[in-house]
């Protein structure tokens, strides 16, 4: 059947006849699209989005097809699980450009395995576009990210993102983004990524998303193998994810600010499982479980400017004696932090290094450890008492099963004091006190 202007004009027409207030559903077999065919139909299919802004659904069946343009207030519809997209090309399968109020519901693509020259291309790319949906589809077997959302805003849904040879969902310079309820498995090299060009509000939010098996093929010291990551992006909220064997972190964060970290949990990581590093600020770090990993939570990197974080209720268990990725990792600790920081009710246990460590070397500013359980450890707590270190407090803590001491003075990897709480007259800027040890 051809597509003209007025048959596009009828079928409006109809619609508005019976009421509706959405855009008229034109069927696939009414435009000549023929499920299960072996030829490409991208030109059938382009067609029938460019006749007109509408939504146009596709029944169960494989299309073979290139690359798709998608214009504004246009949704393309299928039976999820059943309605196949296979790319017949190279670069994006779906692509919106400048575009608003774009849906995507209930598709499965297959990347076919191909890549493409476009910058952090997705096999669906979204650039510059406003209130964008993708819903309820499974995306996966490309050479290039799952979903890019390029400056741009909108949702991501119940979607189903695997085998990307990059990121499954990357998110760049945000302009408002939820990305919920997705499964997100067997990436290359990362699972979510949220970055900006240039450090600035983001405001994404990652929510109740399962990350599983996310490798770290291209290499590299933690910029990949992780189940989420937030690059100079501020004010993203990561809340309640199941992240698990990725291997790096399950959460890290760099050169952020005001990130809240909650309610996550992250099971068998590679290296540090919540990683709040270099030039950051305003990290809160609550209620989240670790099980597995070469180190629990560390908010690091004072001498780069990384300062003032919360790390409140988390349980840090059954860490690691070394990473198998990063061989400078080999000394696991539950929770570390360097400067203006909080670490209260905690718990960690089963940790073959350090429960809790503030500072390292000279790079120790006003840490407060207090109210937290640690417990079947080598050292309680370690406090940084090198030349120029900063002021600790260690108030009310609980320690037990500490082997080789519950609370200790350490400059750089030495111990030099056994037990800070009966040498307060060598740290004037350590306080330590109220604490138990069994």
């Amino acid at each position: 059947m051809n597509i003209t202007r007025r048959r596009v004009m009828i079928w409006g027409a109809m619609g508005a006849v019976s009421g509706l207030l959405a855009p008229v559903k034109i069927l696939a077999q009414d435009v000549g699209l023929i499920a299960d065919a072996e030829f490409d139909q991208t030109e059938r299919l382009q067609a029938a989005i460019d006749a007109g802004s509408g939504h146009l659904f596709l029944p169960a069946g494989r299309y073979r097809v290139g690359q798709l343009r998608l214009p504004s207030g246009f949704m393309l519809s299928g039976v999820p699980g059943a309605t196949i997209l296979v790319h017949a090309g190279a670069d994006p399968l779906l692509l919106a450009e400048g575009q608003s109020d774009i849906s995507l519901v209930g598709l499965a693509l297959d990347g076919n395995g191909a890549g493409g020259e476009l910058w952090h291309g997705g096999l669906v790319h979204v650039s510059s576009c406003e209130s964008v949906t993708i819903r309820d589809c499974t995306i996966g077997n490309t050479g290039l990210n799952g979903i890019t959302l390029m400056a741009s805003s909108g949702r991501v849904e119940n979607c189903g993102v695997s085998g990307s040879a990059y990121t499954g969902i990357f998110v760049y310079d945000a302009a408002g983004v939820s990305i919920s309820g997705n499964t997100v498995t067997d990436c290359a090299n990362g699972g979510i990524r949220v970055w900006r060009g240039e450090a600035g509000a983001d405001g994404t939010i990652v929510s109740g998303n399962r990350i599983s098996g996310i490798d770290w093929t291209d290499g590299g010291n933690g910029q990949n193998g992780n189940g989420i990551n937030i690059f100079q992006a501020d004010e993203v909220i990561v809340a309640d994810n199941h992240i698990s064997d990725c291997a790096f972190s399950a959460i890290r964060l760099n050169a952020t600010n005001n990130t809240q970290i909650t309610g996550n949990t992250c099971i068998a990581s590679g290296e540090v499982a919540i990683f709040s590093e270099f030039a950051f600020t305003g990290s809160v770090i609550a209620n989240n479980i670790i099980d597995g990993a070469a180190a629990g939570i560390s908010m690091t990197n004072f001498n780069d400017g990384g300062r003032l974080a919360a790390c409140t209720g988390n349980i840090v268990r059954n860490l690691y004696p070394r990473s198998e990725v990063n061989p400078d990792l080999d000394s696991p600790y539950g929770i570390a932090a360097e400067a203006d920081a909080i670490i209260a009710g905690n718990v960690i246990e089963a940790v073959p290094g350090t429960g809790i460590v503030a500072g390292w070397g000279p790079y120790l500013r006003d840490v407060t450890i207090s109210g937290n359980l640690v417990r079947d450890v080598e050292f309680g707590i370690v406090v940084s008492v090198a030349a120029e270190a900063g002021a600790a407090s260690v108030v009310g803590n609980t320690i037990t099963d500490a082997r080789q001491g519950a609370i200790t003075g350490n400059a750089w990897w030495d111990v030099v004091s056994a037990d800070l709480a009966t040498e307060a007259e060598r740290y004037p800027q350590v306080a330590v006190r109220d604490n138990r040890v069994l």
